[in-house]
């Protein structure tokens, strides 16, 4: 237990990354709190759920089709530089949705436009945020790092909801919208402060033209058999986050529960999560077998879930799903960041939120299919036949995978990158 509680504390030993953690907890709840009225505002206006389809697809719709440009700007560019560019449209993005709102013009077709500018921020926002995990704390706490960003995640999935139905039950959408904007302004203090060490978020000593680039990315995430089978991982997982389809129609239509119970089971699955980031947090570096045993276990889970026949065992397996797919996600996350060469980290973090959550606008028509076809039950085991199926697919890459020198494609003439992971930290 001790061992665990010194793994989870390694990033918050750095003084830049602590201030950088409790800046994200405050825009990661920010976001959720918008996120709220912004659904809220579309139903009102529209009284059709098809409008909240069509948010969703311009929110990460961008993610899926920006990820490898997105990655090859964060590995050419200060990542300290390129967030507190991101960090800062956001901030006015959120203060545009207020003022719209307040003046009593923001219309639907207007939200999908301020939607797809978010979408774009976001497709570089995440993945140099990720990398920039590394900069700040170094590969021997890279895995304590990002699982106690999924803990940030997880503490905004409950702050930010329950801040915004207060909000718009008393001072309106607005109000939800400033509070977003607002909660930029920590992470743009921190930025500004930061030291980052000199040679972290450097720009690559050949850089190339970014057409070149990009294709240097996709060659060296296909040419690499561990990120061939982390990245379908990924999308499979992003499958399980289109429950805002699957969970209602699973409640209402298979358990027959009212709004009650939807909230218990959306609950359960954030009360499982947390305990989740944590394992994560304070597990050692990840290996292969790892992530390939939480795949199977979250699929297991999932599928648990699909077919409990009683409320009770529902919301037991819906918390276990939170813990197992939450520390799956961050161990593999981990996984996929230190086992990449330094100069392409950056391309593989925008091919992982190409995958996650990048991929749920095509995921979610596909699971949406399932659902009115072959029923509800049938549409939420969907991502844990997946995660199983990439698993068993992966389990030989996965049970060999080591760490490795690694020299990327384009890369001739400069020194062989090692890259860190599994039971051998550099």
């Amino acid at each position: 237990m001790r061992n665990t509680l010194v793994r989870v504390g390694a990033a918050l030993q750095r003084r830049d990354f602590r201030w950088w953690f409790a800046g994200q907890i405050t825009s990661a709840s920010g976001a959720m709190t918008q996120g709220v009225a912004l659904s809220w505002v579309i139903l009102q206006r529209t009284g059709d759920a098809f409008w909240l389809s069509a948010f969703t697809i311009c929110s990460w719709g961008p993610l899926l089709v920006l990820g490898p440009w997105a990655g090859t700007l964060v590995d050419r560019h200060d990542r300290r530089r390129l967030l507190l560019v991101t960090q800062s449209l956001m901030l006015v993005l959120g203060l545009l949705l207020a003022a719209l709102n307040a003046s009593g013009s923001l219309g639907v077709w207007t939200i999908l436009a301020i939607a797809l500018g978010y979408g774009v921020v976001s497709s570089v926002d995440g993945p140099a945020r990720q990398v920039m995990v590394v900069d700040l704390v170094g590969p021997d706490a890279v895995a304590s790092a990002v699982g106690l960003w999924e803990v940030a995640l997880n503490a905004s999935r409950v702050l930010g909801p329950a801040l915004g139905g207060a909000l718009l039950a008393t001072a309106g959408a607005t109000w939800c919208f400033l509070v977003n904007a607002l909660a930029y302004l920590a992470p743009l203090l921190v930025l500004r402060r930061l030291r980052v060490p000199p040679t972290a978020g450097a720009p690559s000593s050949r850089p190339g033209r970014e057409a070149g680039a990009v294709r240097a990315g996709l060659r060296y995430a296909w040419s690499t058999p561990l990120l061939r089978v982390l990245l379908p991982m990924a999308a499979a997982g992003g499958i399980l986050f289109t429950m805002n389809l699957t969970l209602p129609t699973l409640a209402q239509r298979a358990l027959h529960l009212g709004g009650g119970g939807y909230g218990a089971l959306l609950a359960a699955f954030g009360v499982g999560g947390l305990p989740g980031a944590l394992l994560a947090a304070g597990s050692p570096e990840p290996t292969g077998r790892r992530v390939g045993v939480l795949a199977l276990a979250t699929g297991a889970s999932v599928l648990l879930t699909a077919w409990a026949p009683t409320t009770p065992l529902a919301v037991a397996a819906m918390a276990l799903t939170g813990l197992t797919s939450i520390w799956f996600i961050a161990s593999a996350n981990t996984l996929a960041q230190l086992r990449s060469a330094p100069q392409m980290r950056g391309r593989v973090m925008g091919l992982w939120s190409m995958a996650l959550p990048g991929s749920v606008p095509l995921t979610g028509f596909a699971v949406a299919a399932v659902i009115e076809h072959a029923g509800a039950r049938a549409g939420f085991s969907v991502s844990g036949i997946c995660l199983a199926l990439t698993a068993v697919l992966g389990r030989r890459v996965l049970m060999r995978s080591a760490p490795t020198e690694v020299t990327p494609p384009g890369a001739r003439g400069t020194a062989r990158q090692a890259t860190v992971g599994g039971e051998s930290p550099n």
